[in-house]
């Protein structure tokens, strides 16, 4: 019998973007240490936001702890401990949010979101708008942890019912 080989990602850094809150529910947690467990299992690293809150902290010491490479961007203004905890892996200091996000898509080969706030909101959207527009070509992937996009989902079928989106770019 012939060995099955495992396969191999095109990929070798995922960006995920995720709510930094400490306060989720269960669920959420679990999906962020699975994701990291994920990460690790294909041999891939981490670039993240650079805290170590919320589920940012609990995906970066996942994959900290399988021994991949993290790399979190973070601007100057947020490094304080109390603010983001304490950054695992590499750090790269940035001046400015806008910095932050253009230095997380140089960095990655693909995106995955998580739950999040207006930051993980805001983050999403920008990376999908820079895919649409040709800015790059990575994906862009949803992690709709029970339901939690579904409202962001059924926005997006009414922007394409409304003809602002075509509906290619849905997925």
């Amino acid at each position: 019998m012939e060995e099955k080989k495992e396969a191999k990602s095109r990929f070798k850094r995922v960006c995920v973007f995720c709510g930094s809150s400490p306060d989720y529910k269960y669920c959420y947690r679990k999906a962020a240490i699975d994701l990291g467990n994920e990460l690790v299992s294909k041999g891939l690293d981490l670039v993240y936001g650079g805290g170590n809150v919320g589920l940012m902290g609990l995906i970066s010491e996942e994959v900290h702890r399988g021994r991949r490479h993290v790399l979190g961007i973070i601007p100057r203004a947020l490094m304080k401990k109390e603010l983001t905890g304490v950054t695992l892996g590499e750090v790269k200091p940035v001046d400015h949010m806008h910095q932050r996000k253009a230095e997380m898509a140089r960095y990655a080969d693909c995106f995955i979101v998580l739950p999040g706030g207006f930051g993980t909101l805001e983050k999403l959207f920008e990376v999908t708008t820079w895919s649409q527009l040709g800015v790059h070509n990575k994906p862009v992937g949803l992690m709709n942890v029970e339901g939690y996009y579904d409202h962001i989902l059924k926005f997006i079928d009414k922007s394409i019912d409304e003809g602002f989106i075509y509906p290619s770019q849905r997925s």
